[in-house]
């Protein structure tokens, strides 16, 4: 529950497995238990996480995980967290994590709905990215959308005053309901000069699928909101 209304039972997600490589495969053996985050109940300990105290970016669904790879070694002083349900995509992320040698970054394979609401403490987090979400654009599916209300407020228990909400989308429907849906909550300021959208921060990499769009013509939305 969150300021008296629950969360939604509806999923954001649906578990494509896909197929493992053999690399990913024993990624997933062998370096899981040196920077996975394992299923159990309580809070988690930040600090014995990642065997330190610095400020903590959350990102849910990270896709194969190359661009959360990047963000990392491009901020040794910033712990992150990554969360993605694709385990090819968590096999691949933990690749990277030995290839690059990260010591600032963990990973769940699991409902980050659920792993925010049961196991990260209020207050926690410096920074939640939410980048190319499931845009479920038929709009019975609408309800499946992760940026919904309820969520909204989970995000307000979860980030620290002054810590931000980064999302983007190439749904222009999607980026201009989560847009509505941010400016509604009080407890969030739009950081756009013009209360809308923010040229793509020098931190967020350019994706391969992103540039792939932007050939095409596609646009690109990004939100970026402080929490007061």
């Amino acid at each position: 529950m969150t300021e008296g209304k629950p969360l939604r039972t509806v999923r954001s997600f649906v578990r494509r497995e896909g197929r493992l490589t053999p690399g990913q495969e024993r990624a997933l053996e062998q370096l899981w238990p040196l920077y996975g985050i394992d299923e159990a109940e309580g809070l988690i300990d930040l600090e014995q996480l990642f065997e330190r105290k610095a400020p903590l970016v959350f990102e849910i669904g990270f896709g194969n995980g190359s661009s959360l790879a990047e963000m990392a070694a491009n901020q040794p002083d910033t712990n992150f967290i990554g969360v993605e349900v694709h385990r090819p995509g968590v096999g691949h992320l933990l690749k990277l994590i030995e290839e690059q040698g990260l010591t600032n970054l963990r990973v769940a394979c699991t409902d980050a709905v659920e792993l925010l609401k049961d196991r990260i403490a209020d207050n926690s987090l410096d920074r939640l990215q939410l980048f190319f979400p499931d845009p479920w654009h038929k709009k019975r599916h609408h309800k499946r959308r992760i940026i919904q209300p309820a969520f909204v407020s989970l995000l307000s228990d979860k980030i620290k005053s002054g810590g931000y909400l980064h999302m983007a989308t190439d749904w222009q429907h999607y980026a201009e309901q989560m847009l509505d849906d941010l400016s509604q909550n009080d407890d969030f300021i739009n950081c756009s000069g013009s209360s809308d959208y923010i040229p793509r921060p020098d931190y967020r990499p350019l994706t391969k699928f992103e540039q792939r769009g932007q050939r095409l013509g596609h646009g690109v939305w990004d939100l970026l909101f402080k929490r007061r």
